[in-house]
């Protein structure tokens, strides 16, 4: 296959990805509007609160396995049911360890509360999250038009729940129990998309020790990484939560919930070009560079192009979507969208830590961001409120997903590519 097809096959999946994340970021934004409204600020805030905390555990239930098991199997296809088999049973493991651990914390903080009750019932869509292994196979095989239809049919039926929930003037702890149900509904549908129209089984999938050593061997590093990523990405949640109160948070939470709608852009666009990547590097180490500094700069590109109208904006979106009784968030919104730029970079740069096996260098810069943002956010809530939270979102996630670069020899490379994206360098 010529590189004009390879282009072709590449940029066919990633329309197909960003179509369905397009759907999805607009039927989400209208739902999520309509629920936070219901709602209101105190209730959407312990929704998002519960949400929040129960994230900070997502990643030891994940393991850490996505970026490894894709690579493996473009290494290697003929091993999918083993591997594909190993992956989901590490990760039932995963999560069945992470809700026991997780209940064991709640119990011994703040006892049986309906705010637990809701933190529990959202982590045990955990175990539905293990049939995301079959998301890997063709993100491998740059096939995720079966994935957007399995996605695309959850989103259709959950946002109509919603609503229906809505319009029964549904009590807060029916919201967390349907993202439960939701879960398993994305699982089934995985399943299915998995055995009925690709002709596979997964009664096939076998687990094996060796490679389930090897593969943790490989991923215990993204995993910490990824903790330390749902930690600085949800700990100011919870960190308002506990130092302003409920009301606090629904209003922080409804604009971090419009500025980080645009999140799925880097991942759709980095899962889908990842093995053309690891491709490049087989071709020559200036083509695979050149194709690093193409993706840095758009990226840096799309998410300038997206902050800017924002900012000014800001105000006005709040209250045309979320009302006057979110008249806070406005602010917040026209600070927090700017973390996107760095976000945008940290998720491309994740994918060349992962090829160039240093897992262990994400873990570190990451762990450098939660620091700084647990640090700004104890110095600046007490000052600045909730605005003082966006402002340590910004600062951490610069400190990981930029400035901890220069610091180390292995990756000052990627540091000064990053600077010549903030240029805007070969971004057109």
């Amino acid at each position: 296959m010529n590189l004009s097809a390879n282009f072709k096959k590449y940029f066919a999946n990633t329309s197909w990805l960003m179509a369905e994340r397009v759907l999805r970021m607009a039927v989400a934004l209208f739902v999520g509007v309509y629920v936070a409204r219901y709602l209101g600020p105190i209730q959407f805030g312990q929704l998002s609160y519960a949400i929040s905390f129960a994230g900070l555990f997502s990643a030891l239930a994940m393991l850490g396995l996505d970026g490894i098991v894709i690579r493996e199997l473009v290494k290697d296809e003929s091993r999918r049911d083993e591997l594909l088999g190993t992956a989901f049973w590490l990760k039932i493991g995963g999560a069945a360890t992470t809700i026991f651990l997780l209940s064991l914390i709640l119990l011994y903080t703040n006892g049986i509360s309906e705010e637990n009750i809701i933190i529990l019932i959202i982590a045990a869509g955990f175990l539905f999250q293990s049939t995301n292994v079959i998301d890997f196979y063709f993100q491998s095989k740059v096939q995720s038009k079966f994935v957007v239809h399995a996605q695309v049919a959850q989103v259709i039926l959950s946002s109509i729940a919603k609503i229906a929930l809505v319009l029964l003037k549904a009590p807060l702890i029916w919201f967390a129990i349907f993202m439960l149900i939701d879960s398993a509904i994305l699982g089934i549908f995985l399943v299915t998309a998995y055995t009925k129209r690709n002709k596979l089984s997964i009664y096939q999938w076998s687990f094996h020790r060796n490679t389930a050593k090897t593969l943790l061997k490989d991923s215990w590093p993204l995993m910490l990484s990824g903790l330390a990523i749902s930690i600085y990405m949800k700990i100011d949640q919870v960190m308002i939560r506990n130092m302003l109160g409920p009301e606090a948070v629904g209003n922080y939470a409804a604009a971090v919930r419009l500025s980080e709608a645009w999140y799925f852009i880097p991942m759709v666009i980095t899962s889908s070009i990842f093995p053309a990547i690891i491709n490049a590097k087989k071709i020559s180490e200036t083509f695979y560079y050149n194709i690093l500094q193409q993706l840095y700069s758009v990226m840096t590109l799309i998410a300038i192009t997206i902050a800017i109208p924002t900012t000014f904006f800001a105000d006005t979106i709040i209250l045309l979507l979320f009302g006057e009784q979110y008249s806070e968030a406005g602010l917040i919104l026209a600070i927090h969208i700017w973390t996107g730029i760095f976000v945008f970079l940290g998720v491309a740069s994740g994918k060349w830590l992962i090829i160039e096996n240093m897992q262990n260098i994400a873990f570190y810069r990451v762990l450098a961001g939660l620091l700084v943002n647990i640090t700004l956010n104890l110095l600046l809530i007490p000052v600045y409120n909730i605005v003082g939270a966006a402002i340590a979102t910004i600062g951490a996630q610069i400190t990981a997903a930029y400035l901890f670069d220069i610091f180390n020899k292995k990756t000052k490379k990627t540091f000064y590519m990053k600077s010549r994206a903030l240029l805007l360098h070969k971004a057109i």
